[in-house]
């Protein structure tokens, strides 16, 4: 059921070939926004929302040196202006700190902070100017539970999560006087592109779900109506917030 809670705004969605970010695309377009839907080339960028005249597909790797310009220009040229920018493509990978290369960690960071913070910087502009006019705008950055937390093999991952946290913090900050908020998501164990592999083994996701209050995986529509809660007009007084939506999965250490 469509409330049109977005309606009349245009959304940037990363990662939106897939998971979290392709339940997010369908669900802001759902509730009246027009989205351009952001992916790497290769992906299912192009074919996964045909049909969905609201959204827009482009097909960019997010860490090339113009991503930032192509993605911000791409969504001004086709829907005239910005009013939510949703950061959500992210990368992981396992390997223990005394092992990991530094190609690996930099792509862990390339991809999950520093590409972020680009897009961010591109977009401020058009987004106070948006605020100016429409009274608000966001900003929402997908992190993840291991930005507090961690586990094995996860240095990369863990340290590149904490960083989009403190980023957010520090964007809601310097663009609170704009009316431009900046939330932060933390998901826990969800059934994503990136934990495909290994929560499609039936015992592994049993473990996983049995470890959450709710006894269940997190869906990807499960993060999707979290982003759509710090992207609507109700969260005006919500800054600066990591909102967590792991069903209960950190409540016990």
């Amino acid at each position: 059921m469509s409330f049109n809670r977005l309606k009349g705004k245009v959304a940037i969605i990363t990662g939106a070939a897939s998971g979290i970010g392709a339940a997010s695309a369908r669900l802001f377009a759902e509730e009246g926004a027009q989205v351009l839907a952001v992916d790497r080339p290769g992906s299912a960028i192009d074919t996964v929302h045909a049909g969905a005249t609201a959204i827009a597909p482009l097909a960019c790797d997010i860490t090339d040196a113009d991503a930032p310009k192509r993605i911000v220009g791409g969504a001004l040229e086709r829907f005239g202006a910005i009013d939510i920018l949703f950061n959500n493509a992210g990368v992981s990978g396992r390997h223990f700190a005394e092992e990991m290369t530094d190609e690996q960690w930099d792509r862990v960071m390339d991809v999950n902070v520093r590409a972020m913070f680009r897009t961010c910087r591109e977009a401020i502009p058009h987004l106070r100017k948006r605020a100016e006019e429409k009274g608000r705008a966001r900003i929402i950055n997908t992190a993840s539970v291991m930005a507090f937390d961690t586990d094995y093999g996860l240095s990369a991952y863990c340290a590149s999560k904490a960083g989009v946290a403190g980023l957010t913090h520090t964007l809601a900050l310097e663009l609170g006087k704009f009316r431009i908020t900046a939330n932060y998501i933390l998901p826990g164990a969800v059934y994503t592109g990136l934990t495909k592999a290994g929560f499609d083994n039936p015992e592994i996701a049993a473990i996983w779900a049995k470890k959450a209050a709710l006894r269940r995986l997190g869906q990807p529509i499960d993060l999707a109506r979290g982003a759509l809660l710090l992207a609507c007009d109700e969260s005006d007084f919500i800054t600066g917030h990591g909102l967590v939506v792991d069903g209960g999965l950190t409540l016990r250490t």
